[in-house]
């Protein structure tokens, strides 16, 4: 028997407790009602995951879950917001209870660590897609933007760069990826409590979902300057530089999906944030510098340019660059 659109969120989407006592009124009635706190800014962000465009049509649906969250967490550490509520629009071909299953463990699994509570959305029929809304606090003034950065600023990157990409290579091609590059794929860590520290900071910062070069240079276009990316200096994972080979910048550069923090700051907040980072046990690498001149200047350890070859993703081009 086919399940109808109001079994759905009932059984699968509907909390029996709620999480947070923010919401007034959650799932159920024809919108939410909310409380935001009198001393704090609202910050909202929005993703939408197509199948086969951005996951495999292999992922499970538990994964796809996780990923639909993490990547509007990501956005939200980006900002150095603390997260609270979502909403969910869930396009599906059909009703399958097991797919709806692990979605629904994958999204709360995820949801639960921070707390999120899934406040409303919405369920119709056609071809899979997730758009997740997210919402989350930040104290008025210690919003973070991507336009403060300056010249002088060293540039850090947050994690390791280039393992999604080199398993989604993988995939694209036939073979089957190293695990732990396949986790950093589907399941993606948001830098959520890193991005609470660098609150108020005055960090230019983003998180690296369309590819280093792609997401640095919005940063700097929106500041008006340039940088020098000393790129033999792009942090990987072990599994990564045991398969990347000569293909290692064009993963690092382009690939994107990583969704770590990139982020500029001025030299008296590196310590600060240096022991943060140790606190979290959250690698953390200086790999550039902010110029004055506008562009991307990219160097070896030797002194030689690199030149790129592409930008990085961009939805309305058929492949990535590079």
């Amino acid at each position: 028997m086919t399940i109808s659109e109001f079994d759905i969120i009932e059984r699968f989407f509907k909390r029996r407790t709620a999480v947070r006592d923010d919401v007034v009124l959650g799932i159920g009635d024809d919108a939410a009602l909310l409380r935001v706190p009198a001393d704090r800014q609202l910050v909202v962000a929005m993703d939408t995951l197509l199948a086969g465009r951005h996951f495999p049509p292999q992922t499970s649906a538990f994964d796809i879950g996780w990923k639909a969250l993490a990547v509007n967490l990501s956005d939200l550490a980006a900002m150095g917001a603390d997260p609270a509520w979502a909403t969910l629009s869930l396009t599906l071909p059909s009703a399958d209870e097991v797919w709806l299953e692990g979605f629904a463990k994958g999204l709360f699994q995820l949801a639960e660590r921070y707390p999120v509570e899934l406040v409303g959305g919405d369920t119709t029929r056609g071809p899979l897609s997730v758009t997740v809304q997210l919402h989350g606090f930040v104290e008025p003034g210690k919003a973070l933007r991507r336009n403060t950065a300056r010249a002088g600023q060293k540039l850090f990157v947050t994690g390791t760069l280039g393992d999604a990409a080199c398993a989604l290579q993988a995939l694209q091609a036939g073979d089957k990826p190293d695990p732990d590059l396949l986790l950093r794929l589907n399941r993606p860590e948001p830098r959520v409590d890193f991005g609470l520290a660098l609150a108020g900071t005055g960090a230019s910062v983003i998180d690296i979902s369309d590819g280093l070069l792609a997401d640095l240079g919005h940063v700097l276009d929106a500041s008006q300057c340039g940088a020098t990316l000393w790129i033999d200096q792009l942090p990987c994972s072990p599994a990564f530089q045991s398969i990347a080979g000569h293909d290692a910048l064009t993963y690092q550069l382009y690939g994107g999906d990583d969704y770590e923090l990139c982020f500029s700051v001025d030299a008296d907040q590196v310590e600060r944030l240096t022991r943060h980072a140790q606190q979290q046990q959250l690698p953390v690498t200086a790999i550039g510098v902010v110029e004055s001149q506008t562009g991307i200047q990219c160097v070896h350890d030797d002194d030689r340019l690199y030149t790129p070859q592409g930008t990085g993703f961009d939805h309305f081009r058929d492949t990535t660059d590079g």
